[in-house]
């Protein structure tokens, strides 16, 4: 990556994006955030430039900046990827940890995080603008839409389809050949065992809707 990247969102998620930049020697440019207490502040000498809508930063991305969303909330995500894309014409780069072990025949969308130490198989497919934290296995041909969640330590079994927007929680297992439907949630520490219907919250081991 030649041009430097501008992240939006100074908080955990941003800070662990910037690690992984550093890590992969690429220049981080600074940060931008709607939070007031963190206007100047910097991290490692990476300053805090403005709010998430300055347009004297956002008029440098593309030809002269990379940008990177790394805020966890997905309404917020996806309204700040929608404004660069239709607005600013940038599609966010990924942020992939330099010990993240990714299959050469996985398939990776834009704007994903990839957290240290996750584990991505063969044959996998990983959508736009995810997030999977430290540690998470998505196993040999798993299907993973966009805006997904995957928390730490989580693993997604051979052939388990995520769709968009589904939230995995830290620990939770999703056993072999499941389907998670559109916007689900499922518990921290969970063992999936079932298909998922869209927008249920399913929690426990074995993990029922609540």
């Amino acid at each position: 990556m030649e041009n430097p990247v501008l992240i939006f969102g100074a908080g955990d998620l941003g800070l662990q994006a910037l690690d992984i930049f550093r890590r992969n020697n690429v220049l981080v440019y600074g940060f931008l955030d709607d939070h007031t207490e963190l206007q100047g502040k910097e991290f490692g000498e990476v300053s805090v430039l403005g709010h998430t809508d300055d347009t004297s930063y956002l008029s440098i991305i593309g030809s002269k900046c990379e940008v990177f969303v790394a805020i966890g909330e997905k309404s917020v995500r996806e309204r700040i990827v929608e404004m660069l894309s239709d607005e600013y014409k940038a599609m966010p780069v990924n942020a992939i940890h330099d010990s993240a072990v990714v299959s050469d025949i996985a398939s990776i969308g834009h704007g994903n995080f990839i957290g240290a130490r996750t584990t991505i198989g063969a044959g996998s497919k990983i959508g736009h603008h995810c997030l999977v934290q430290t540690a998470a296995v998505i196993d040999t041909s798993a299907e993973i839409g966009d805006f997904v969640t995957i928390g730490a330590g989580a693993v997604i079994n051979d052939r388990v389809r995520l769709n968009d927007g589904v939230f995995i929680g830290s620990g939770a297992i999703i056993v072999a050949g499941i389907q998670v439907g559109k916007n689900a949630r499922i518990g921290a520490g969970s063992v999936v065992v079932e298909n998922v219907p869209a927008g249920a919250t399913y929690f426990g081991n074995p993990a029922k809707k609540i």
